[in-house]
């Protein structure tokens, strides 16, 4: 029998996350490489639904891991539930998206199990006999390929954007689905939570937008920031900022890409007069097609961009939204 990878996929609020499908390709990219089987497991209280969705995708089986005390999430339910579930399978490698919730709760689920986790991967390589995962370090500075010397199950959580989640295959026929009712005790849940908070009214997730419109120091003055807001309103998409821009007050801290605020990985990322400076770069690397307008030829930003536009902002995106407009109306 080969060995196993298993993909934990995370469901909030009625969707399983973007990044979920992402670690679902990292796990079948993995088992081509390796060889072992790739199964998933979904977590939560009447979850038939997400299981069905994954098993649709190219994984070997999928377990459905049920119990009322798992909705809403708590980190002692679902550490309890997963401890149970991987001591029974043992699983060589355990997958799972790098969010809010799983950063919660992994650290006490490898503890509770004597192993370790690897975090925040970016990707993944093969030393010889050994799997090494990429890591980086230092705001993006630095990459270092790390490997496990403690004895499997090991746990890794890759990053938001590091793979693909569009490019996820799709299996041959449905998953053979699992339900597994997992036993949680009356005194494991130790809290009581309440409704997700949300920092600000206008606070955004900007990891679930598809187009971003986003703003450096080359927009000059806070009123020009309009004009940014105008293509990514035609666009259909979300405006964002680097941190001088957030630093300074002209846009909400939530608006921030970057190593300390959020990444991102759209289909389409515009960088208008952003310079491109390592935290910034770390944030949006992983976008599908990067655009980038500067009028500095030698601007950082240009060294990853798919395209680059040598220019003047103000010269170049307003002729652009009369562009996309006409576009859309069908001129």
């Amino acid at each position: 029998m080969p060995d196993t990878i298993l993909v934990v996929a995370e469901q909030r609020e009625g969707k399983l996350s973007r990044v979920s499908w992402e670690t679902v390709t990292a796990g079948q990219s993995l088992a081509a490489e390796t060889g072992w089987s790739l199964e998933a497991a979904v977590i939560g209280s009447s979850i038939a639904n997400f299981a069905n969705e994954v098993a649709r995708k190219k994984v070997a089986k999928v377990y459905a891991l049920e119990s009322p005390k798992l909705e809403p999430y708590t980190p002692d339910a679902f550490v309890a539930a997963l401890q149970q579930f991987i001591a029974a399978k043992q699983p060589k490698l355990v997958l799972m998206p790098q969010t809010y919730q799983v950063r919660d709760f992994v650290p006490k689920l490898a503890t509770a199990m004597g192993r370790a986790v690897i975090s925040d991967c970016v990707g993944y390589k093969k030393g010889g006999e050994k799997l090494l995962f990429t890591r980086q370090m230092f705001q993006g500075k630095l990459a270092a390929d790390v490997s496990f010397t403690c004895d499997a199950p090991w746990f890794v959580t890759f990053q938001n954007g590091a793979f693909r989640g569009d490019k996820v295959e799709a299996g041959a026929s449905a998953a053979p689905i699992e339900t597994v009712n997992v036993e949680i005790g009356d005194n494991i849940v130790r809290n009581k939570p309440h409704e997700v908070f949300k920092e600000a009214k206008q606070a955004v997730d900007l990891t679930q937008a598809e187009i971003i419109v986003s703003v450096g120091r080359g927009i000059k003055e806070q009123k020009n920031i309009e004009l940014a807001r105008q293509l990514a309103e035609v666009l259909g998409g979300e405006i964002a900022a680097s941190r001088p821009i957030c630093d300074s007050g002209w846009l909400p801290m939530d608006r921030q890409i970057g190593s300390s605020g959020q990444t991102v990985a759209p289909k389409l990322y515009l960088a208008l007069g952003i310079s491109g400076a390592i935290q910034h770069i770390v944030g949006m690397k992983g976008s599908r097609t990067i655009v980038a307008v500067n009028k500095d030829s030698e601007a950082p930003i240009f060294e990853i961009a798919d395209y680059a536009v040598v220019g003047n902002l103000f010269d170049i995106v307003p002729p652009l939204i009369e562009e996309v407009k006409k576009a859309k109306a069908g001129v």
